[in-house]
């Protein structure tokens, strides 16, 4: 069998390459490692199809190289094997992971791969195809490829898994990408993919997911963890040892079977306490976290898990606020799981995981997993009814690509709350629910006619956000429609669908009026009600739709006294034309370009500012030296975040087409508005150290200054003009080395305004 592979390596190798022979070998080294990894789940003329799909591949992609100048091919065989190492699948995974790219970037056609291995791999790799251009395209093109996405993932959640896995290696191997480039695809990650493999179970792959993308968008802030991580390393080792000792001891006396051990905590999940909480890395105190992994069978599972919580809760006090139990509420992703966090030496909370052998499958390879072990429980009951609801939304969903994924975000991939119905029934909703989605979630036509609801029978209104726990009893009144106010605080996109239809369906009613109306005008003019003419009234009145014309005229927004200014030709009605829109341009360091231009050129700013027509984001404010884009916004030209602004991740994920790389030059002739949050020891002329620095020592121009104190804490906020990042670095250095100043923080937000 290797002799054959190495024939068809050889053959399909491109010609030009003087390392051919080398590349062959490297090519079959990883093509044999994939089958070891698979041999376990190999059955009788399994290993052919495989090397069937490897050939195919090899062949299609043989002129093909990646950014790093190898053989395209290695990339296929990397994915496959995330697939099965990694998430767990199988065979036919393995086969369409080969052959995800094949359609989309050679000559091999659907009908090919159908021809070869059926119906069920051609309709995998059809879905993959389909996702491969969902991020790329404009924002109405990118709704309905997403459609087809998640409709492929409820009819198989392969293709999925398949996806993630190409997203992972594409991200391991993004240091060869350009830098607009890995900032897109950074973004698209942190914003879809990541949420998603944590919403599949996938978590290994949403940490490092997240990480890659934090490595690329924020690469100083990740270096600066990275280093400090490594730096604590050895001194985290010996507390997890110290930590660990009693408790291994207390376990093992119990005659339990199980392995204990620390895990750092990702770069991504730290960096989010250090900005959430506003710690130092140093306070932020569970960098780790221990796990108990138990050998039980699976009818002892939860009693085992409780028993060795009790052990290690009576060696360590726990914080009654940090407990999660997830034994007796699985998430909807199957995961299971008892959370605690106790006090360990010197002071240190510590979180404990503890979970069976099979919970950690599940943890760890998330829907793989939970096919492996579905017989006998309810796992499988809730995937079904997450893709059922997915379907249900699907179904009836016509808002724009970014309305469409922000939904799509809150409903399904947000963390979950167990609420109950007043008969005690358990339903799950995503984080942020209301009452109104609660209605909803449970009948449309409960919902719709929602007026208020009690949670733990007291009184609370429509908008009331509901927590894990609370029992929820639903009050209704025939007279109640929904509202467009409705909008404003439902998440679940079952809610959003079913407010819109009910909107639009009142809608209809009052446009019929409208329809009427202008029916009756027309036929007063001597003018049909036709297609031409109502063509006509919609783009004379700029409305989106006759539905929306008719509409306005009922609703008395549309004056039809104008009618007057229409010349008749017969029965059809002449209208003046409204003057056509400039196209709105996009600057650059040249000048001005049209938005259609497909890659923008840099942008300098600095000397040849007076060239550029742009604005600084109020929502990060960023300086000279920040690391930054150009967002080519509507109405507004073009605006300057900076990559680690708040609204970049969505803003580049969903609209990549408007994304201009941008540089800065120094000119210190310009200076920047930016600020600082300040807090330490409330001392006497605290204030005058402060502006001693900033105005004496470095001639810094202060716009604002406001010092709160309290209870022998000072909290103040400092607006400066600054030339640069490099001077404002300099700044909260000499600020911080005052004595009692706590901490420094550059501002993020418009409280910089």
């Amino acid at each position: 069998m290797e002799s054959t592979q190495e024939i068809v390596v050889k053959e399909v190798l491109p010609v030009y390459n003087l390392n051919a022979e080398q590349e062959k070998k490297e090519i079959v080294r990883h093509y044999r490692a994939l089958m070891r990894s698979l041999r376990p789940k190999l059955k009788k003329g399994d290993r052919e199809l495989v090397r069937q799909a490897f050939e195919m591949a090899a062949e299609a992609h043989k002129t093909m190289r990646r950014k790093s100048g190898e053989p395209y091919i290695l990339h296929p065989i990397a994915v496959a094997m995330i697939c099965v190492e990694e998430i767990g699948l199988g065979v036919r995974s393995t086969i369409c992971a080969l052959l995800h790219d094949t359609v989309e970037d050679t000559d091999l056609t659907l009908e090919d791969v159908e021809q070869e291995f059926g119906n069920e791999i051609t309709k995998i790799v059809d879905g993959l195809t389909k996702i491969s251009s969902v991020m790329d395209t404009n924002t109405s093109q990118q709704a309905e490829n997403f459609k087809k996405i998640l409709l492929t993932l409820t009819d198989d959640p392969r293709v999925i898994l398949i996806k993630l896995a190409d997203r992972l290696h594409n991200m391991r191997t993004l240091e060869h990408m350009k830098r607009e480039k890995q900032l897109k695809i950074a973004s698209e990650t942190v914003w879809v993919y990541a949420p998603l493999a944590h919403r599949m179970g996938l978590y290994n792959i949403k940490t490092e997911l997240e990480d890659l993308s934090m490595k690329y968008m924020e690469p100083e802030n990740y270096k600066e963890i990275a280093r400090k991580l490594s730096e604590t390393k050895r001194e985290r080792t010996r507390y997890i040892n110290e930590f660990i000792r009693p408790l291994k001891e207390k376990i093992e006396a119990a005659g339990f079977q199980f392995e204990i051990y620390g895990r750092p905590k990702s770069i991504h999940s730290i960096w989010n306490k250090i900005k959430k909480k506003g710690v130092a890395f140093e306070e932020v105190y569970d960098l780790f976290a221990i796990r108990v992994i138990l050998d039980s069978p699976q009818e002892k599972e939860k009693e085992h898990c409780w028993k060795v919580y009790s052990l290690i809760t009576d060696e360590y006090t726990p914080s009654p606020e940090r407990m999660r139990d997830w034994l007796s509420n699985p998430k909807n992703n199957g995961y299971e799981a008892l959370h605690t966090t106790v006090m360990g030496p010197q002071g240190k909370w510590v979180e404990v995981q503890i979970r069976s052998k099979r919970m950690n499958e599940i943890a760890e390879k998330g829907l793989a997993a939970h096919f492996k072990y579905k017989e006998g429980t309810n796992l499988e009951d809730r995937f079904d009814k997450w893709f059922g609801q997915i379907r249900e939304v699907l179904g009836s969903q016509d808002t724009d690509g970014v309305d469409f994924l922000q939904d799509f975000k809150t409903s399904f991939l947000a963390e979950e709350i167990y609420v109950y119905t007043p008969k005690g029934e358990v339903k799950m909703l995503p984080t942020g629910s209301t009452a109104l989605d609660f209605a909803f979630s449970i009948h449309s036509a409960i919902g719709s006619k929602c007026i208020g609801a009690k949670v733990h029978h007291k009184l609370v209104p429509l908008s009331h956000k509901l927590r894990s726990g609370d029992q929820i009893e639903i009050i209704t009144s025939n007279k109640q429609k929904p509202t467009e106010d409705w909008l404003k605080f439902v998440v679940t996109a079952k809610a959003k669908t079913k407010i819109k239809d009910a909107l639009r369906e009142e809608k209809r009613k009052i446009a019929d009026e409208g329809k009427y109306i202008l029916q009756r005008k027309m036929e007063n003019m001597g003018a049909a009600y036709n297609t031409h003419n109502i063509e006509e009234l919609v783009q004379f009145y700029k409305v989106p739709s006759a539905l929306d014309l008719h509409y306005h005229i009922a609703t008395k927004l549309i004056d039809l006294r104008e009618l007057k200014e229409a010349t008749l030709y017969g029965d059809r009605i002449e209208l003046p034309k409204p003057k056509p829109q400039q196209p709105e341009p996009v600057a650059d360091a040249g000048g001005i370009k049209n938005s259609s231009k497909k890659d923008s050129e840099l942008i300098i700013f600095g000397e040849s500012s007076d060239k550029i027509m742009y604005q600084l984001a109020k929502c990060c404010h960023p300086i000279p030296g920040d690391d930054v884009f150009g967002f080519v916004s509507t109405g507004k030209g073009m605006i300057i975040h900076r990559t680690a602004c708040p609204n970049a991740p969505q803003l580049m994920a969903n609209y990549g087409h408007r994304v201009v790389k941008t540089k800065w030059v120094k000119n210190k002739e310009i200076s920047f508005l930016t600020g600082l949050r300040i807090i330490g020891l409330d001392d006497v002329g605290v204030v005058n150290k402060i502006t001693n620095v900033i105005s004496g020592d470095l001639r810094i121009n202060i716009s604002g200054l406001s010092i709160e104190s309290r209870e022998g804490m000072f909290e103040g906020t400092i607006k400066v003009f600054v030339h640069d990042k490099e001077e404002l670095d300099e700044l909260v250095n000499r600020l911080k080395s005052l004595q009692g100043i706590e901490k420094v923080d550059r501002l993020d937000t418009e409280s910089v305004t």
